[in-house]
């Protein structure tokens, strides 16, 4: 047990002390997430040292009947992470990040309840893998829980699994 535990620190202190991977100063694209998110978003990160940058992304969702509910629901939010950036080997880096945002949605009810409208801010995480590529061209994968919603997350929670492509310059 004890070669255990020995074992998992020497991996977690190896895993925070292996090399960091420079990142672009600038990159811009599109975050494709799946249904259970808000979709496609608008992505822009902004390098601010060899292994940390800001992720700030734009999402909007136009939905009729979702998720079988009865109503429409058009939102939009803006989500902001902090990363920190790690190499694996190569082009191949693993990142983590924190962060939050705010957005706004309606929604309208077919079945004539009342039309629900309103704000709603969050916590979110970040964690995921990229591959950055000889030419310009960065890819990733990433999972992001949010926390909070206000009232437009079911339960106060919200998760999002999606690809990234984006643009270095």
């Amino acid at each position: 047990m004890k070669k255990i535990i020995l074992s998992a620190i020497m991996l977690i202190g190896l895993a925070f002390t292996a090399q960091a991977q420079d990142v672009s100063k600038n990159a811009i694209g599109l975050r494709f997430g799946d249904s259970g998110g808000f979709g496609t978003e608008i992505t822009y990160q902004r390098g601010l040292s060899n292994n940390n940058r800001l992720e700030l992304d734009l999402g909007w969702r136009n939905r009729n009947n979702y998720k079988n509910d009865n109503y429409d629901d058009n939102a939009i939010k803006l989500t902001a992470l902090y990363q920190w950036v790690w190499n694996i080997e190569g082009g191949f880096n693993w990142y983590a990040g924190i962060g939050g945002g705010v957005g706004s949605y309606n929604r309208d009810y077919y079945d004539n309840r009342d039309y629900n409208n309103g704000t709603f801010a969050f916590a979110a995480g970040d964690i995921g893998i990229e591959y950055n590529f000889d030419i310009p061209l960065l890819i990733s994968l990433d999972f992001r829980p949010e926390f909070g919603g206000n009232g437009y997350y079911e339960n106060n929670y919200g998760s999002d699994v999606a690809l990234a492509l984006k643009y270095q310059f």
